[in-house]
């Protein structure tokens, strides 16, 4: 009987959520309100929001509450997409292309069929790439702070595959990698694909919560721990050197593989050392040219210590067999020419600029917008009584597209906020984007805070039944 009853609940709050009656962003009763309304037991209420949550419908936040979760699709990690003709702007995604790079790439294919044999590049390329290539890319590393032989660099197909072969090499299905509560939404499809345990560890603008990592491992067979220590996306933070060093050093007492990204590092050539120098027998560095030159150029590396090189060797194999030789010429043409190293310039003076515009136009009462000065993201944390996915939805509907914190986040409980990435709008129209999302964003905050609906027999209100925030 109980189930029947916890079950006719769910199944009519569902229902309200599905048709609309129950608008995004309401804020459900505390479970001891609805057992009281409902004249059930709250375990049975606690029932009744498990199930609405494991369908999706519903959000809940420690300390404030159950909240109706939008429906549109528009938050989360697999989002919809806008057809382009129906696309204003798309800040969900960040893909920096400088209007002169078509040339850039036409001549460099021009040199490429001029010199050297081209039959070259169309046969199998070794995994990891020709000694050559790693070479450039060991050279291009030293400007980096990272000083590695090309033995110990390995070719990838960018960013992502180096991470998907780095967690193949070093893990097993079952073992706990630590990531910050707010992550790159990338390893998390990797987790969830090899069947890997992310253990959350708490994060905030300044960094990482060392305490928490070193609880976590203290308490738990961590294998490894990955960080994103310059830029970390999508907080911007930089970990400073004496909290590397901590990091470094309990990776070391428990004897934990260091996996770090250093996809943005390019943005803060001021950063510290990155970990890879502080630790190099027991960190895997992995980074790509997708930020800093193309994300069309799928094109990354791995900096692996030796007695790890066979393993991730056998990974490449088995994801890819071996590198595209065409690709590889161009990027590394592109490494020993200065072309990567001009463009990283220029990528940095054009996040600083789009910064110092989002900081003016995202500036105003129960707003909280943070970021790098020179990230091509920032981090827009909301007033309690706009929801996220609600705000994501509201700006969809007029062709702007934004990552909501559920892309992000290792918890189920994700903060209230918005991922903004800058890099692919013109920067012309960029300052009255953002003041259009400022504008929804306050618009949602002040809707009428009192929402009267009939749920079977009952007409409601009060209780807590009002918009987020109430």
């Amino acid at each position: 009987m109980r189930t029947q009853r916890y079950r006719a609940i769910a199944d009519e709050l569902a229902a309200a959520i599905r048709a609309g009656t129950l608008a995004p962003g309401t804020r459900l009763p505390t479970h001891r309100d609805l057992a009281r309304d409902r004249g059930v037991a709250l375990a049975t209420a606690g029932k009744v929001y498990a199930e609405l949550s494991a369908a999706g419908l519903v959000a809940g936040e420690p300390g404030r509450g159950m909240f109706v979760r939008d429906q549109s699709g528009y938050g989360g990690l697999d989002t919809r997409r806008l057809p382009l003709g129906t696309r204003v702007a798309d800040l969900s995604f960040n893909q920096p292309l400088a209007a002169h790079q078509g040339n850039q790439l036409r001549q460099a294919l021009r040199d490429l069929a001029a010199v050297g044999s081209l039959d070259a590049l169309l046969a199998q390329q070794p995994p990891g790439g020709r000694e050559r290539d790693r070479a450039a890319v060991a050279t291009y590393l030293l400007s980096h702070q990272i000083d590695v032989p090309p033995a110990n660099v390995l070719i990838t197909g960018g960013a992502q595959h180096g991470l998907d072969v780095a967690l193949s090499a070093i893990t097993s299905p079952g073992q706990v990698v630590a990531v910050d509560t707010l992550t790159y939404p990338g390893i998390k499809l990797v987790a969830a694909t090899r069947h890997i345990e992310l253990a959350a560890i708490h994060c905030y603008a300044s960094g990482s919560d060392l305490d928490d990592l070193e609880a976590l491992c203290n308490q738990r067979r961590v294998s490894a721990i990955y960080l994103m220590p310059t830029v970390h996306n999508p907080l911007g933070s930089v970990i400073t050197a004496s909290d590397r060093d901590r990091v470094v050093a309990i990776a070391r007492k428990r004897d934990c593989v260091i996996l770090e990204d250093g996809t943005y590092a390019f943005l803060d050539p001021r950063a510290p050392q990155p970990l890879q120098a502080r630790a190099p027998e027991r960190t895997v560095y992995t980074a790509g040219l997708s930020k800093n030159v193309a994300t069309g150029l799928r094109f990354g590396f791995l900096v692996a210590p030796d007695h790890l090189i066979p393993a991730i060797t056998r990974a490449l194999r088995a994801s890819s067999w071996g590198t595209p030789g065409l690709v590889a010429a161009l990027a590394t043409r592109w490494l020993r020419d200065g072309t990567v190293a001009d463009l990283e310039t220029d990528r940095r003076a054009d996040a600083r600029r789009r910064q110092t515009i989002a900081a003016h136009e995202l500036t105003a009462p129960g707003l909280d917008y943070t970021s790098h000065p020179t990230a091509y993201s920032g981090w827009l944390r909301l007033p309690a009584e706009a929801r996220s996915d609600h705000v994501a939805h509201l700006l969809a509907n007029e062709g702007i597209l934004v990552s909501t914190a559920d892309a992000f986040a290792v918890t189920p409980h994700p903060p209230n906020a918005l991922r903004l990435a800058l890099a692919n709008i013109d920067e012309s129209r960029l300052a009255a984007t953002l003041r259009r999302i400022r504008e929804v964003v306050l618009q949602a905050t002040h809707e009428p805070d009192e929402i009267r609906f009939r749920l079977g027999s009952d007409i409601v209100t009060d209780h807590g039944w009002g918009k987020a925030g109430r």
